[in-house]
């Protein structure tokens, strides 16, 4: 079991964790009914958090970032000699727990998405692990909600007896919405991102081989170079050039601003 705290990538704090650690960690958070915030960055996660000041607030608050993509991990042992032999990527995390939750009798809930995604998602969980309890799955309203919805939300999945939540929103507003609602709900809040789809079947992962190379960003391209193709031809390299800048020490940030106010998706 890794644990080693966490270490500062491009200002974002991100832990040095393995898989064992982490999923021992949520599940006593679970147990105890306690507020624990964790998302799973790749390249992308960790760049909204360098480029934006309340991003990286926010990103820091949370109990644990855990490095999801190659290049995160890669970064952690080039700027911080972390050793870390394998990243924590959060569609498998995500089935970590799962199995975990089943094991202990902790209700999941799975928020985001779309309901037809949703629908597959509950479908597979549950031939996956027969004795995983879904306490409940709502979509994602692909909107921002008021302040009487949001309570709605809160009241909803903490009435369902849930003890872990699942978010699926998509980068960066899943964790916004884990860093909005995981004192309300006073329950692990997990964001996985892309897990809903893959886990549902609805869109294919990278093969084995090039998710070890880090080559995963290039099969995503690949799919859906429309909606990618912007992100990955300014963010890689970009991100490429600040971690060089912050391994020859010309490059230093501080941990974020606090915002003014709530974005309140939902």
């Amino acid at each position: 079991m890794i644990s080693r705290g966490k270490r500062n990538v491009l200002g974002v704090s991100v832990d040095v964790i393995d898989y064992e650690a982490a999923v021992d960690q949520i599940i006593k958070a679970a147990k105890a009914k306690r507020a624990f915030s964790v998302t799973a960055l790749a390249v992308h996660g960790v760049m909204t958090g360098a480029m934006d000041p309340e991003q990286r607030f926010r990103l820091n608050q949370f109990n644990l970032v855990v490095p999801d993509g190659q290049p995160v991990r890669w970064a952690l042992n080039l700027l911080h000699s972390a050793k870390l032999s394998e990243r924590v990527y959060g569609p498998t995390l995500m089935l970590e727990l799962c199995e975990r939750c089943a094991k202990e009798r902790l209700p999941i809930y799975l928020y985001g998405s779309n309901a037809e995604v949703l629908a597959k998602l509950c479908l597979r969980l549950r031939a996956r692990f027969p004795k995983l309890e879904l306490a409940g799955a709502q979509p994602s309203r692909f909107r921002r909600v008021t302040a009487e919805e949001k309570s709605e939300i809160v009241k909803t999945i903490r009435a369902s007896g849930a003890r872990v939540v699942f978010v699926g929103l998509g980068c960066p507003r899943q964790e916004v919405w884990a860093y909005e609602y995981r004192n309300a709900l006073s329950l692990p809040v997990i964001a996985v991102g892309a897990a809903f789809d893959f886990h549902a079947g609805t869109v294919s992962q990278a093969p084995p081989s090039l998710q070890r190379a880090g080559l995963e960003w290039l099969y995503r391209l690949a799919r859906e170079p429309r909606r990618l193709w912007r992100r990955y031809a300014y963010l890689n390299p970009l991100y490429v050039a600040m971690v060089t800048a912050q391994a020859t020490g010309l490059r230093k940030v501080g941990p974020g601003t606090r915002p003014d106010q709530e974005e309140n998706y939902g």
